[in-house]
């Protein structure tokens, strides 16, 4: 689907990291609001500010603000089909950055219910791709596809992002 000609542009980080010898990514659950993203998984990322010179600063600006971690632009490694958002009008940039160490996450407790680890051996594993009845906006029901990740349900823009990156990664992807 196009993007609508007043869609407010936003950005995500796709944060790479080694812990225990194995490639991880965080995302993040989204807390209990009055919105359609409530309660939702999503990467740590945000709308455009206009002191932002770009989507990549928006990407890096949200990720401190939302799980505390700094991310140096020397760090991004590129970046991920723009997804455009229909529920909230948002036409979102995926930025893909390397972070070196072990992240200590500082969860925003107004933006951040839950900071999670995501391995990426996981997102590699064809039978965590699954599909069910997801309820979405004016109590529509539809059959959607997901990826059970420890244990919660990542769809909607989140999943096509990470179907993107895992069908990018799927010729070079070992395992370890």
């Amino acid at each position: 689907m196009e993007a609508r000609k007043d869609a407010r542009p936003g950005g995500v980080m796709i944060l790479l990291y080694k812990k225990s010898d194995e490639w991880h990514f965080p995302l993040i659950q989204r807390p209990d609001y009055d919105g359609v993203h409530a309660k939702q998984m999503s990467f740590p990322g945000g709308k455009e500010d206009e002191t932002d010179a770009d989507l990549t600063t928006t990407a890096i600006r949200e990720t401190a603000e939302e799980i505390g971690l700094t991310v140096k632009t020397k760090d991004v490694v590129g970046h991920l089909s723009d997804h455009y958002i229909v529920a909230s009008n948002f036409l979102v940039k995926p930025t893909i950055a390397l972070y070196h160490g072990l992240p200590q996450f500082v969860a925003d407790e107004h933006e951040v219910d839950e900071v999670i680890e995501v391995r990426l051996n996981d997102l590699m594993d064809d039978d965590l791709v699954k599909e069910k009845p997801i309820r979405i906006s004016y109590g529509i029901t539809i059959q959607a596809p997901y990826f059970h990740l420890n244990d919660k349900v990542v769809w909607g823009a989140t999943a096509m992002i990470l179907a993107e990156l895992k069908f990018i990664l799927q010729p070079f992807f070992s395992g370890k």
